[in-house]
């Protein structure tokens, strides 16, 4: 007798596509009012998992059951019938469209034949209302921030009546305060008795929300423990080792300033930024969201212009507003968009590890495919690209591998400094690690890195100095000895002026004088998550 608590289950799911085997055997189950995490690394196949259960590919074996009796789910209308939606990473929503028009896409209510448009704005306002955010059905998308938009697929989720919500990677663009909110929201949806397939890498996420925990690894189901299980087991069960160090920091030793900034100023962004960056270093940006670190990176490589300041690479001066003139001088830039603007997605793995050094690989209108090809093969073997072959479409790769793809173009150019907007974004506690290693080999190489995240500990356990920004300025600069969370925090939320650039300069003591040693060193040991 089935469960009737019971709202789906999965049992030995099968699914391949050419070249690979996605998935090899794989349970789950969800039940009423419960958040049940799935968890692996990019490529263990959570992503073709949900992709199943929404319609959007078929399985090559086993069976889908939705409240005890065998499903068959080949669209998206056979999940919505079955009262399963999926909000995924990327939103799926219209732009140009109203929110009221697309939460009910497809659905609008009529009269008389018509678009019922006043019931279909106080409906969308109804359920804007039961996720908690302030924002006017009549609002275009466009004009939305990435936390709107979410609430906006989670109403539109909930205006099907969905039984099941699968959430992918649901805070990875959100801030601490906005992920609050969502977590309310999710309690909520679960004291309602919906059942939350939900998929995330911030172990600490698990603990806090979860019920239940399924851990996939190369395509098969591994174990299902209790969301309380601590976050060690949880790694090796999803990597099938153990991580000793979550941020393994190596020092180098620290040459000439290669990236230097001086003055830089975008009316209305960002004022009187000047920092440096020298061989063999990591500097972190740390700030709020909408603090302009971003911005700064963005001038700084030449994508965005500048009113003021200037950017000298070894000394030697750059053109602003030049991409061309920043890749020739050594910068590299990962975006924190990497699919909109790191990635060709419908090029070949091959063809985007080629594509920094397309040029130098042309001679007389031609390019040398064969140096190529090595050189990315090269590349790929290096970093660990788990893929089908180097002529496998790169859309079609985990967001992990998508991210080693992105950096490996830079390697193959042999950047002096890289700038990293967001590097570990979306991507597995393994996927992290072997990123910092890479981060660790190209300062022991002499090379500088510049790396922003919103992932603050990230931040503290791989930066040898911390650079923090506030309303579009340096508010202050601390070393790695003196970093804290609670540092960082201070000078985040400050209310710098003109004349208090201090990067630099250690600010640290300012902000930590009233603290006692051991209350400093424990702050500090526990945000480096050592």
């Amino acid at each position: 007798m089935s469960d009737p608590d019971e709202l789906l289950r999965i049992e030995g799911i099968r699914k391949t596509f050419p070249g690979v085997v996605a998935l090899d055997g794989v349970d789950f189950d969800l039940r009423r009012g419960e958040v049940h995490v799935l968890l692996g690394e990019n490529g263990a196949g959570k992503s073709t998992l949900i992709k199943m259960l929404s319609g959007a590919h078929t399985p090559d074996g086993g069976r889908v059951l939705a409240g005890g009796r065998e499903v068959r789910i080949h669209g998206a209308q056979d999940a919505e019938r079955l009262g399963i939606a999926t909000i995924y990473q990327e939103f799926n929503l219209v732009p140009d469209l109203t929110v009221a028009e697309n939460i009910f896409l497809g659905r609008q209510p009529r009269r008389f034949g018509l678009i019922d448009r006043k019931r279909m704005e106080a409906d969308a306002e109804a359920l804007l209302a039961r996720v908690g955010v302030a924002v006017s059905p009549r609002a275009r998308v466009r004009e939305l921030g990435i936390a709107r938009l979410q609430m906006v697929e989670i109403a539109k989720a909930l205006s099907l009546d969905a039984r099941v919500l699968i959430m992918d990677e649901p805070t990875a663009v959100l801030t601490s305060e906005e992920v609050e909110k969502l977590f309310a929201i999710v309690r909520q949806l679960r004291e309602d008795g919906v059942g939350i397939v939900f998929i995330t890498h911030h172990l600490e996420e698990i603990a806090a929300l979860g019920d239940r925990v399924t851990v996939i690894r190369d395509g098969r189901s591994v174990g299902q423990v209790p969301a309380s299980t601590p976050q060690d087991e949880l790694v090796r069960l999803m990597v099938g080792r153990s991580i000793e160090q979550q941020y393994p920091r190596q020092r180098a030793e620290r040459g000439a300033a290669l990236l230097s900034v001086e003055g830089l100023t975008r009316d209305g962004v960002f004022h009187d930024v000047s920092f440096e960056v020298r061989a063999g270093e990591v500097v972190g940006i740390a700030g709020l969201v909408g603090a302009g670190r971003t911005e700064v990176v963005r001038a700084v490589f030449g994508a965005d212009p500048y009113d003021g300041g200037a950017v000298a690479v070894s000394g030697t001066p750059l053109r602003r507003h030049d991409v061309n003139a920043a890749m020739a001088a050594g910068i590299g830039l990962v975006p924190e968009d990497r699919k909109g603007q790191g990635l060709v997605l419908d090029a070949s793995v091959e063809e985007n590890l080629g594509l920094v050094t397309l040029r130098a690989a042309t001679r007389g209108g031609f390019v040398d495919r064969k140096v190529q090809h090595m050189a990315a093969e090269r590349i790929a073997r290096q970093l660990g690209v788990r893929m089908a072959g180097l002529g496998q479409q790169v859309r079609t790769l985990s967001g992990g591998n998508q991210q080693k793809v992105v950096i490996g173009k830079w390697l193959l150019a042999d950047t002096k400094v890289l700038i990293l907007d967001e590097p570990t974004r979306g991507i597995d506690v393994g996927a992290k690690v072997e990123i910092y290693q890479l981060i660790n080999e190209l300062t022991a190489a002499g090379a500088a890195v510049l790396m922003i995240s919103s992932d603050l500990p990230e931040v503290l356990g791989m930066s040898d100095r911390v650079l923090v920004m506030a309303q579009g300025r340096i508010a202050g600069e601390l070393h790695a000895a003196d970093a804290t969370q609670d540092a960082v925090m201070a000078l985040a939320v400050s209310t710098p002026t003109a004349g208090t650039n201090t990067a630099g300069t250690n600010t640290a003591e300012k902000h930590t004088a009233d603290k006692n040693t051991a209350d400093k060193n424990t702050a500090k040991e526990a945000s480096r998550g050592h």
